[in-house]
């Protein structure tokens, strides 16, 4: 089975519709897929559910799609790099799902790992419970989380080889394993790509299992979200 599609742009186009829920790997801009978050903008798709940690910053990462008006809606733990997130949310323009970040992480985990629901601490008594049910075990209250299952699942890793078997870099790992076993397809962003049995198994960070589709980024921009800089002494 050939996974390797030659732009983000034929890796989507036959799979992308309106009204899908997509899970975006990265934390802040690192590790994000950023050509396919761009071919999701250039394919016009219109109502879009994201989950990820955040939406990027303005006019980058996921902020593009905000700006462009294609999302609906933000599952998300973090909204402050974003002020036109901000903006669309305060205006009640955009729905957002606060979600707490290590809930965030679990609910792409459940999701899988096929588990549909779990309890947790975390929210209890706040917002975050609201709407939710709440048990009680072994004296604490809980609230149950639903699992996270997105339709597409779009993902950054460092190597792949053909089977889908990834490598991440770093930091850049963060949320990128869960939302690629949570989706029900998953298209990988690489910077390199590499035949079978070139990568030890000790290597592999992600089995190729989860991986449907695979496209080559040799140079993303890796932008930095804040640099803080001094003149020399």
């Amino acid at each position: 089975m050939n996974k390797l599609y030659p732009s983000a742009t034929e890796a989507l186009k036959d799979i992308l519709k309106d009204g899908q829920t997509l899970g975006v790997g990265g934390f802040g801009l690192c590790g994000i897929p950023e050509a396919l978050i761009a071919a999701v903008r250039d394919l016009g798709v219109q109502n879009l559910t994201c989950i990820s940690n955040n939406a990027g910053v303005d006019g980058f990462g996921l902020g593009m799609l905000l700006q462009t008006r294609q999302v609906k809606k933000m599952i998300a733990s973090y909204v402050g790099e974003n002020k036109e997130f901000e903006r669309q949310f305060l205006a009640g323009e955009l729905e957002l799902e606060f979600t707490p970040q290590g809930t965030l992480a679990e609910r792409l985990r459940a999701g899988g790992a096929g588990i549909p629901a779990f309890f947790t601490r975390t929210g209890v008594g706040t917002v975050v419970a609201e709407g939710k049910e709440i048990r009680e075990f072994d004296g604490e209250k809980y609230v149950m989380e639903r699992a996270l299952v997105p339709e597409i699942s779009l993902v950054k890793a460092y190597i792949a080889d053909r089977s889908g078997n990834l490598i991440f870099h770093k930091t850049a790992r963060n949320f990128n394993p869960p939302v690629a076993q949570a989706g029900k397809l998953t298209v990988v962003e690489v910077e390199k790509v590499v035949e079978l049995g070139e990568l030890e198994p000790e290597q592999i960070h992600l089995p190729g299992i989860y991986v449907h589709r695979i496209v080559i980024n040799a140079t993303p921009e890796k932008r930095i979200e804040q640099r803080t800089v001094r003149a020399a002494n």
